[in-house]
């Protein structure tokens, strides 16, 4: 019988492939909220739509529902600030993340980083809740891009 690995190993595993680090934001009646995405990807192509996984505990993921939308915010190159604020090991909590940027409003009503490598904007379409997780599916409204270089993850580190 196989065994399963723990939850320490798994992120381990996890850290060999490398990543663009990535802030989920929405905008809800408490103000904007935003998490570091450890798992942000394409669902499909044909309706274009992104699928981001958010914890059950996650402050931000009552601003997700309440919003019905959320955006996916590419961190630049050099913003190891911004996601050790979002991911929760800085100093600020909720909305004065967002101190640590410069913001704009995108289509959906989502906050997105002016300085962003690119930002998905999506309309909250399903939740799906697995083993203390939510699965969330957004159909993609918009989207920009910059030249910049991107801020990536790997073995628990920043290239």
């Amino acid at each position: 019988m196989e065994t399963e690995i723990d939850a320490k190993t798994f992120w381990k595993a996890l850290g060999c492939r490398a990543i663009g680090v990535a802030v989920v934001t929405a905008q809800g009646t408490e103000g904007p909220a935003g998490f570091l995405a450890l798992s942000a990807t394409h669902l499909t192509a044909s309706p274009p739509t992104m699928l981001v996984s958010i914890g059950l505990t996650t402050s931000a993921l009552a601003a997700v529902k309440q919003g019905n939308h959320f955006a996916i915010n590419y961190v630049p190159k050099g913003r190891e600030d911004l996601a050790k604020e979002f991911g929760g090991g800085g100093t600020l909590k909720g909305a004065d993340r967002f101190k640590t940027g410069e913001w704009t409003t995108l289509k959906s009503g989502a906050p997105a980083l002016v300085d962003a490598v690119g930002v998905i904007d999506c309309r909250l379409e399903e939740m799906i809740e697995r083993h203390g997780t939510v699965i969330a599916l957004g159909t993609v409204l918009a989207y920009s891009a910059s030249t910049k270089d991107p801020l990536v993850s790997f073995r628990g580190g920043y290239l």
